[in-house]
């Protein structure tokens, strides 16, 4: 198997604020390389996207990175991937490979005398796992690990690019209004919006735009569709931007004409639920109570039973991440500068739907909010 060691060189402060690693990558070896002590392992592989990218600065879609517990850090990747890497991946021996990675990670192992190595339970396929297992064999042994815990306490420059996300995807919100107007289709409305958002700064989605209107509305995770909206919908719009790699995650919930004592009613209920979510995001909150404070608003309006979802979920290099507001998150407590998302929502079929959500940082206090979009109804003219 071909293979070339290259040395990578240092981002420069610009290129390291662009992408949104201008924290220090030592401490998040520090940070990782505890957990390799606890699990008193020799070395990590680590194949996840979120994670290779939090540790290396690494954003390219194919490679791995193998970690030693006491030193060596090493990205593995091909010829389409090498400048990127030296480049991105400031620390990092970059090995070049022509096909699959499994004789140099065995060559590594050998050299570098790793008897036990960590990999990502929860991302790696069985074949792959067979794979590594039939390379490594002779050698060492596999640990399963979970990593994503690397990434639940957001830093200053993390902070910064959710919250750059989060200001495009207001700014499309604001730019799409115009559009939402009666025999608009969904998936027209979605296309623009998309457009919107690239126009606007962001690298991508990081989830499908979800536009559900009428009766589609009761369906939290709609695809657009050819239906085209009339006077009376409530239309759902959720949707985010990605900025150095970071990602937003917003709802806001429109009614297309005057709404009616129902709508009206519906609405009102989320938004009180919402604030009493958003009130409860604290520093040492558990976040099944998190849950329960604007669920127990939405039961007390006799809408219990349309709220079936949890109430929030963690964003960063990954739009749904951990932690999760949740009846079922057990004792998980949320952290200062953790973030996450607030979205109670009703969805009642054959009526339709209303979901709020606004991104917000845990702070001491009251939680930092990111969203800066209206949230009182909006009634959009459909004359």
């Amino acid at each position: 198997m071909e293979q070339t060691v290259v040395k990578s060189k240092p981002l420069s402060k610009k290129e390291n604020h662009r992408w949104g690693v201008k924290k220090s990558e030592h401490d998040r070896l520090v940070k990782l390389r505890n957990i390799l002590a606890d699990a008193a392992v020799d070395a990590v592989i680590v194949t996840k996207y979120e994670n290779r990218r939090y540790l290396s600065g690494f954003s390219g879609s194919a490679g791995l990175l193998a970690i030693g517990a006491e030193k060596g850090q090493y990205l593995i990747t091909d010829s389409r991937y090498v400048t990127q890497a030296e480049e991105e991946a400031s620390g990092y021996k970059i090995i070049q490979i022509s096909r699959e990675p499994y004789e140099v990670l065995q060559r590594l192992t050998d050299e570098e005398r790793w008897r036990r190595i960590g990999f990502e339970s929860d991302a790696v396929c069985w074949d792959q796992y067979e794979a590594f297992r039939t390379c490594l064999a002779a050698a060492a042994e596999l640990v399963p690990l979970k990593l994503d815990e690397l990434r639940l306490i957001k830093s200053e420059a993390e902070v910064a690019a959710i919250t750059r996300a989060a200001a495009i995807a207001a700014e499309a919100f604001t730019q799409i209004m115009p559009y939402l107007r009666p025999w608009t289709s969904e998936r027209d409305i979605a296309a623009e919006l998309d457009y919107r958002l690239r126009r606007l700064g962001s690298e991508g989605n990081g989830f499908e735009t979800i536009v559900a209107s009428g009766p589609r509305a009761a369906l939290p995770h709609a695809r657009p569709s050819e239906r085209r909206i009339s006077r009376g919908d409530f239309v759902i719009l959720d949707f985010g931007a990605t900025y150095a790699g970071y990602n937003s995650d917003m709802t806001r919930t429109v009614i297309i004409g005057r709404a009616d004592a129902r709508q009206r009613k519906v609405y009102a209920a989320v938004l009180a639920a919402q604030e009493k979510g958003l009130a409860a995001v604290k520093p040492g909150a558990a976040c099944r109570n998190v849950d329960q404070a604007a669920r127990a608003v939405i039961d007390a309006a006799g809408y219990g039973a349309f709220f079936g979802h949890g109430l929030g979920h963690g964003v960063g290099l990954n739009v749904h991440e951990a932690p999760r507001l949740s009846p079922y998150s057990g004792e998980v407590r949320l952290e200062e500068n953790m973030v996450v998302t607030v979205e109670p929502g009703i969805y009642i079929p054959g009526f339709g739907g209303v979901r709020i959500e606004d991104l917000v940082v845990v702070k001491p206090g009251a939680a930092q909010n990111l969203t800066p979009s209206p949230k009182h109804l909006i009634e959009i003219d459909a004359d």
